[in-house]
């Protein structure tokens, strides 16, 4: 991010915040280098057959007969002969299923076909707490396991989605490498492709976020007074007209949208197919919800007026950290659903330790090692969130006409 040169000393407490700052990220950087050292980096685990079976849609003991048979990948036999698929080998196992059951190939490889339409979903609310960016993991990991090609989008300067696929923004993001670096409007313009970087995560890429994205905040208006508008899109024609440049090699798109209703969120608004608002169940929440709505809306009128397009597949409402044995949130919940009707999902995220205690390590419960929570607390944690993305997947393949 570029920063303006400032004469004479620092004030005192300028100081002292920049001597925080620089604090805590060495000291970041040092967890981060104990949990995933440099030379290993994240990696994805392995799943046992019986998580493979859920994932794919076949019976475990169909996976067993193929082992037997020697027939697809060859899982790793552990104690016990339990049998374990890397998440290279859960690929593989679509490919050969979906060239042995020609019927039900859609199934085993579900990506886009023909006229399918890209999904491009923005989770958004400017209220902190309403589990936005653990929303956008979840969904973009859940879709990766289910055999889509998924493009995650982090437009979140505090780029909480890029520490969870383990990158330290401040240090491993680098000048010009988030979506602001297709998206500015001089002469370092860089196509949509040089900014995507793969993930460990099979089927995931990434466009990184750290605080040079609020450049485009501070750049635009300047760029709309000068007419100085390179590419020739108006700002929030810009992020839908980086997307295209990539959206034969994509599924879905999951943007993690800004806490905020600025430049890059109107950008990701109108480039959004869909839309997700998360919500806890809590007053002040509901009450932040409202004014976002109203916000949102007044928004969306003047990208209207200004020639843009929000006709959207769905919209939905997403109740996370849930817990459903507090009375007065059940109450709001009941009132969200009564007000909103079918535009709230069915399932809710439940409130969790499980989810809670594997972001400690910048991990979902997808990539978690079984036995680091309780089995009873990690079951309803996954059993919830799964609930919530197999009724978003539904959605998209309705779009679909699947």
């Amino acid at each position: 991010m570029n920063r303006p040169d400032v004469g004479g000393p620092r004030s005192p407490t300028l100081s002292r915040i920049a001597g925080h700052a620089g604090a805590l990220s060495s000291q970041l950087s040092s967890l981060n280098a104990s949990l995933f050292p440099p030379l290993a980096k994240k990696r994805l685990r392995s799943f046992s057959s019986g998580e493979v079976a859920k994932i794919v849609g076949v019976s475990d003991g169909y996976l067993r007969q193929l082992s037997l048979d020697g027939l697809g990948p060859s899982p790793t036999i552990l104690h016990g002969g339990r049998r374990s698929y890397s998440p290279e080998q859960v690929l593989e196992l679509r490919r050969y299923l979906a060239q042995a059951r020609p019927r039900e190939a859609l199934d085993f490889l579900p990506v886009r076909r023909g006229d399918d339409k890209l999904q491009v979903i923005a989770v958004a609310n400017f209220k902190g707490g309403s589990a936005k960016t653990t929303t956008a993991l979840y969904l973009s990991q859940f879709l990766a396991l289910k055999g889509h090609r998924v493009l995650a989008i982090d437009l979140d300067p505090q780029a909480s989605l890029s520490a969870m696929f383990g990158y330290q923004p401040e240090l491993e993001i680098g000048e010009g490498e988030t979506l602001y670096g297709a998206l500015r409007y001089d002469d370092e313009r860089r196509p949509m492709s040089e900014v995507v970087r793969p993930t460990y995560f099979n089927g995931i890429s990434l466009v990184p976020g750290n605080l040079e994205l609020m450049e485009f905040e501070h750049n635009t208006p300047r760029a709309m007074m000068e007419g100085n508008l390179r590419g020739g899109d108006i700002f929030f024609r810009r992020v839908d007209a980086c997307i295209r440049q990539v959206e034969d090699d994509f599924d879905v798109v999951v943007i993690d949208c800004p806490p905020q209703l600025g430049y890059l969120t109107m950008g990701a608004l109108n480039a959004a197919t869909s839309l997700l608002v998360t919500i806890h169940p809590q007053m002040v929440d509901v009450a932040s919800m409202s004014q976002f709505l109203l916000m949102t809306s007044d928004l969306m009128s003047v990208i209207e007026e200004a020639g843009g397009s929000l006709n959207y597949d769905f919209i939905r409402y997403v109740i996370t950290r849930h817990d459903p044995n507090d009375v007065p949130e059940a109450q709001i919940v009941a009132l969200l659903r009564n007000l909103f009707r079918d535009d709230v999902l069915r399932a809710a995220a439940w409130k969790s330790t499980a989810i809670a205690n594997a972001g400690l390590t910048k991990q979902s419960l997808y990539e978690l090692e079984k036995g680091l929570v309780g089995k009873g607390a990690y079951d309803r944690a996954l059993e919830s969130v799964d609930a919530v993305n197999s009724e978003l997947l539904g959605l998209i393949r309705e779009v679909w006409g699947r």
